[in-house]
């Protein structure tokens, strides 16, 4: 059974045509030696034997130092025996996807909205994805929402929310006060030179700014309300 969501939590979004596309296992080896404690593997053109050829790579190069969640398929999360799958809102519905999973996978939704917050917790999701908080040049068309979103829907739900959407070291500090149990970032750690570095700065970062200033883990108390 896969560990339970840290918090705060520092999720990793893979998209290899960032920095060095042969280099995707290297890299978020390296992003999670410096602090990542998630990767969503999304890499929506890969065909299912091309995404779980790279989902056994990357497992065997994280050795289970952090959680790895496939983007949607969840036959191949499965298959590769990750930590679980991530689902879009207009993805596999959360209880179909439990069904075939079982309980010993992390199931996580994409939510833009308290609606659709509301929704996935119903049907039974482990953490919530909530965005766009700030503006990000891999959605360019959409509205930024920014933390007030995650404030709206922690205030709701008693899952675990995680900020994605143009968050770096400047402006993870709103988005974890708002009530977030930790950030999703792409560029800001794949685009860097370095980013067993970059991770290292983000999650450093995190902490410095946690409210309360001591880390929890899924299941505990948070503010007196379970964040689990």
């Amino acid at each position: 059974m896969p560990g339970p969501v840290s918090q705060p939590c520092l999720c990793l979004v893979t998209d290899r045509t960032l920095g060095d596309p042969e280099n995707l296992v290297h890299r978020v080896a390296a992003a999670v030696a410096g602090g990542v404690d998630m990767v969503q593997l999304r890499e929506k053109d890969l065909p299912g034997g091309s995404l779980l050829e790279l989902a056994g790579e990357i497992k065997a190069a994280v050795a289970g130092r952090a959680l790895l969640l496939i983007n949607e398929r969840v036959d191949v999360a499965l298959a590769a025996g990750a930590s679980g799958v991530q689902l879009g809102e207009e993805a596999l519905p959360t209880a179909n996807a439990r069904d075939i999973l079982g309980e010993e996978f992390l199931i996580g939704r994409s939510v833009h909205s308290v609606a659709g917050a509301g929704e996935a917790m119903t049907q039974g999701a482990d953490f919530l994805v909530v965005g766009t908080i700030y503006s990000t040049r891999s959605h360019p068309g959409a509205t930024p929402a920014g933390p007030e979103l995650v404030r709206q829907i922690s205030r709701r739900c008693n899952l675990p929310v995680i900020g994605i959407g143009g968050i770096n070291e400047g402006n993870l500090g709103d988005v974890l006060a708002a009530g977030a149990a930790g950030i999703a970032v792409i560029t800001s750690i794949l685009d860097a030179a370095d980013p067993e570095a970059a991770a290292r700065r983000l999650k450093q970062a995190m902490l410095q700014a946690w409210p309360g200033g001591s880390p929890v883990m899924q299941g505990e108390t948070r503010g007196g309300s379970r964040v689990g």
